[in-house]
């Protein structure tokens, strides 16, 4: 049985603890691999090719051969472009075409993301929350809930959904990301010291990674309703 942490939406801790689903936060982990294999993947997914070199083809001028063939005692050139040159082309250099996209099935991200929600919550760093309420969209009272719950270091925010007060309530703080439950991944996990879990995403997960989800999809397959 996992179990967390519940406060209130002004912070105050609450006498009673959160029973977690097992299914999501407490997976047995036995292969590591994966959750350093989402890791990855999450970053060169994300990461732009701005890196570009003219090949002697695309480097400008060169075009007069720089001595005659013979009779110079030199080595013969037709071009100063050369990539031996200075002012030259490069050679298998970065072209800005270069894919470093890495994938990995559906089944694999979201066991990964319960493996790692499945480390956290047990070394004591899933906190629920009964809701994230920012009406007006001011710092301030982010920053004493988080001082109340004694949320240090780095934080991840998980609400139900991410609208324009919260990205302005929480954009701001220094060690502070807000995310959407349904855009949870392995990178965010690992890095956080705390996440806090508002009630309404904590059902969007259970709907989203538990087993419910897959049973569901069971049953109407066997009534023949089409999913």
């Amino acid at each position: 049985m996992v179990k967390a942490e519940v406060f209130s939406k002004t912070g105050v801790k609450s006498a009673q603890s959160a029973e977690l689903p097992a299914d999501i936060f407490g997976v047995q982990i036995k292969n590591t691999v994966l959750m350093n294999q989402a890791y990855r993947a999450y970053l060169a997914n994300g990461r732009s090719v701005n890196a570009k070199t003219l090949t002697r083809g695309l480097v400008r001028g060169g075009g007069k051969k720089p001595w005659r063939q013979k009779g110079t005692g030199r080595a013969r050139f037709g071009s100063s472009r050369v990539p031996i040159w200075r002012g030259g082309g490069i050679t298998f250099g970065p072209t800005g075409n270069e894919n470093f996209t890495i994938k990995l099935p559906l089944k694999a991200k979201r066991l990964a993301i319960r493996q790692a929600l499945s480390t956290k919550a047990d070394s004591g760093a899933v906190k629920i929350i009964e809701t994230f309420d920012c009406p007006n969209g001011t710092v301030k009272p982010t920053i004493e809930l988080l001082k109340k719950m004694q949320a240090s270091g780095k934080v991840l925010l998980v609400v139900s959904l991410k609208d324009q007060l919260v990205d302005r309530a929480t954009r701001n703080i220094s060690d502070l990301k807000a995310v959407q439950a349904k855009y949870l991944n392995t990178f965010d996990i690992i890095n956080a010291d705390h996440i806090l879990i508002s009630r309404k995403s904590l059902e969007v997960i259970e709907n989203w990674l538990g087993k419910t989800t897959a049973k569901f999809k069971v049953e109407k397959a066997e009534l023949g309703v089409k999913t």
